[in-house]
């Protein structure tokens, strides 16, 4: 009798885990459809629709050579794009704990914007869903164990919404028409492999250090400091992108595979590596 009242047990468990699991799931969405409706609501005209070699003209050379090497004349502006992700993400503050993850990630080119939707798996049948993102101004890192649960829900501050617009800035070789003047990027000379980049979105302003390699493409992308979370604190630390293996996709030469960085006193720290397993782009009209 009381096997059988243990096995109804653990059954009972059963249930009730798949039950929250799919209402956690079912949660999650609806945020998640409401969070990308703020991006497209923020949604501002492309103009051009089209890119015209001779605006790069007056850029810094390696800012000439990178736009020269990625897109061709007449390339239609991007005015959103969908990104699919795997790959692993570090959960140690201190030294890298590697756990695999998967992502699916809108963008809005203007107003900037983006959402990182993630699933990181902690343990076999344990995942944290994750929100990284930037909508009308607004930075958004929100971390829920099942959906259900959060476990970080950092937003509405300065801060954050400036470490949310890096991220966008720096990803913008995944959708590289973004990095043009006529899309609101001011760029400054530094040196012959190197350039600085300025966007602005309200009262929110960011600036990034562009390295590129001797094939003129994006080698990484730096900034001196964007807050890292510490035992609950958040400390200015430099963070640096670093992206690879570029190939060509709708006429356009984007990096397949990156990785981040913090660039600690004490050594590197690793957090985020992965590829680009689907995309998508949606082009001005």
């Amino acid at each position: 009798m009381w096997l059988k009242t243990i096995a109804l047990i653990i059954v009972a468990l059963v249930v009730c885990f798949i039950l929250a699991a799919i209402y956690g799931s079912f949660r999650w969405q609806s945020g998640t459809d409401k969070l990308r409706a703020r991006l497209d609501a923020g949604r501002q005209p492309i103009m051009p629709a089209a890119y015209d070699a001779r605006e790069i003209e007056g850029l810094p050379a390696p800012v000439q050579r990178y736009f020269r090497a990625v897109l061709k004349d007449g390339q239609p502006m991007i005015a959103a794009v969908k990104l699919a992700h795997a790959g692993q993400f570090s959960l140690g503050e201190t030294e890298p704990k590697w756990v695999p993850f998967t992502s699916h990630q809108a963008v809005v080119t203007r107003r900037p914007g983006f959402d990182w939707d993630a699933r990181i798996r902690m343990a076999p049948g344990i995942y944290t869903f994750v929100h990284d993102a930037y909508a009308a101004g607004e930075g958004i890192l929100h971390a829920a164990l099942f959906g259900l649960v959060t476990v970080a829900n950092l937003r509405g501050t300065p801060e954050v919404a400036q470490g949310e617009l890096m991220r966008f800035f720096a990803e913008a070789a995944w959708y590289p028409t973004a990095l043009l003047p006529s899309q609101g990027v001011h760029w400054e000379a530094v040196d012959d492999a190197s350039a600085r980049a300025t966007i602005r979105d309200s009262d929110v302003t960011v600036t990034l250090l562009f390295r590129f390699n001797d094939a003129g493409l994006i080698d990484s992308v730096r900034a001196e400091s964007r807050g890292r979370v510490v035992n609950g604190a958040v400390v200015p630390t430099p963070w640096e992108g670093r992206m690879w293996r570029y190939e060509v996709r709708d006429g356009m030469r984007i990096p397949l595979e990156a990785e981040v960085v913090w660039q600690r006193p004490e050594g590197p720290l690793p957090y985020w590596r992965g590829r680009i397993t689907g995309i998508a782009y949606e082009f001005a009209r």
